[in-house]
């Protein structure tokens, strides 16, 4: 196996390739208690259009297919749905879409093998009839209407709309009841048997585990596969420039909510370290030590420390801030001068100092739990990351690289605002 070790966190990842195209991660965590897998494909919501290996044509496939698939893959012929095995074994196991990937998961103090048997089970053997999937149908409507009447979905989906014209991400999730309609189990194991060969998967294990036995494990719960040629991703054409600058809908919410966003350009060659700069702006700019955060908080127009983050795919990025205000318009209008402002006037040697050793401690914190490490190595592998990259980056970030990045990233004509109001 490759091994790539990481001084600054002590760290090693062991990588092997398998015969089938499989990619299989471990990284090791010494007297821990838990032990954590996670068995990923590289196949999300945004994967509406494709060729399949071997054939010409673009399919296209409703919006929700890869939700609807994550949601039936625990059923199983003539044997309990395997969520309920799982949970009898005394494991927490779930399951998850994003936008460019689906991932099944358990974390296991005791019966780990029993149920890395149920795992790979039942991700190996998908199980859909006309029947169960016009039941399922009706569950996930009834999830699509929930999250509908929830203010903080819709406030960051609207946003999202609002930035892209094109691109899928616009589209929820889990589809819309009109889409998820047309979905039948022969739409559903034709994406499993395009998106769900080992070659489009990752798996990765963390615990105290010796790598060379537990892929001894893995390989022996493995079907036989032959290995799959690349999947060609049918790519949007998005346009540069926002959708809107503004949107507004009226829901039950007691305080205000909003989302103020910016539009990247596609992610760059070098991501890593744009991404460690973003995050350091977003603490300068209006995190809870900046001046503005004090501000807007004295003037009612902060309740409470906003979400700061940096969204990225292979073929989207954009800067988020989400939170609640009395008054979402003025405290946007504040902010943007206070972008302004940094631009004119540089950032200053301390506050860059105190917010980068904060990012550092934040990425070094999060190689204290074993689900966090292991779910982070597969969605930056899914993104042609390794995690450790983080760490080897974060002395390359310089002040004057963060003012560059603020000056690319931080244009008012990319800029949305997107609020949920009463």
């Amino acid at each position: 196996m490759q091994v790539i070790e990481n001084s600054k966190v002590k760290e090693k990842v062991y990588i092997e390739k398998l015969e089938n195209g499989m990619t299989f991660m471990c990284i090791p965590k010494k007297h821990t208690e838990k032990k954590y897998v996670i068995w990923g494909t590289h196949y999300g919501s945004n994967d509406n259009k494709f060729i399949v290996p071997g054939e010409e044509k673009v399919t296209e496939v409703p919006n929700g297919v890869a939700h609807f698939l994550e949601h039936k893959m625990f059923e199983q012929e003539n044997k309990p749905n395997s969520l309920d095995v799982l949970t009898a074994l005394g494991v927490e196991a779930n399951a998850y879409t994003t936008n460019d990937h689906t991932a099944y998961l358990f974390e296991a103090t005791n019966n780990f093998y029993e149920a890395l048997d149920e795992l790979m089970d039942y991700f190996q053997h998908p199980y859909f009839t006309d029947q169960n999937v016009e039941k399922e149908k009706g569950i996930i409507d009834q999830e699509i209407r929930m999250y509908e009447d929830y203010p903080e979905w819709k406030v960051y989906l609207n946003a999202i709309g609002d930035m892209y014209q094109k691109h899928p991400i616009r589209i929820d999730i889990t589809g819309t009841s009109e889409t998820i309609s047309h979905i039948n189990k022969e739409i559903l194991y034709g994406c499993y048997k395009t998106f769900y060969h080992p070659a489009n998967t990752i798996m990765v294990v963390c615990g105290d585990f010796v790598p060379e036995e537990i892929l001894k494990e893995v390989k022996k719960r493995l079907l036989p596969k032959e290995l799959q040629p690349e999947i060609k991703r049918i790519e949007t054409d998005e346009p540069n420039e926002i959708k809107q600058k503004m949107s507004i809908q009226k829901m039950e919410a007691s305080i205000p909510l909003f989302t103020i966003a910016y539009k990247d350009v596609k992610p760059s060659t070098d991501i890593v370290k744009k991404h460690i700069a973003i995050e350091i702006l977003l603490g300068i700019l209006i995190g809870k030590s900046s001046k503005l955060y004090q501000t807007l908080y004295e003037k009612d127009l902060l309740k409470n420390e906003p979400d700061l983050d940096y969204e990225f795919s292979k073929d989207y990025a954009h800067v988020l801030i989400m939170g609640t205000s009395n008054n979402p318009q003025e405290m946007e209008k504040l902010f943007l001068n206070e972008v302004e402002q940094l631009k004119k006037d540089g950032i200053n040697n301390d506050d860059f100092t105190r917010n980068k050793r904060k990012v550092y401690g934040d990425f070094i914190r999060g190689y204290n739990d074993v689900s966090e490490i292991a779910r982070t190595f597969l969605a930056d592998s899914f993104k042609g990351i390794n995690s450790f990259d983080y760490l080897e980056e974060y002395e390359a970030v310089s002040k004057e690289y963060a003012e560059q990045v603020l000056m690319e990233v931080f244009n008012e004509n990319k800029e949305v605002l997107s609020i949920v109001e009463k």
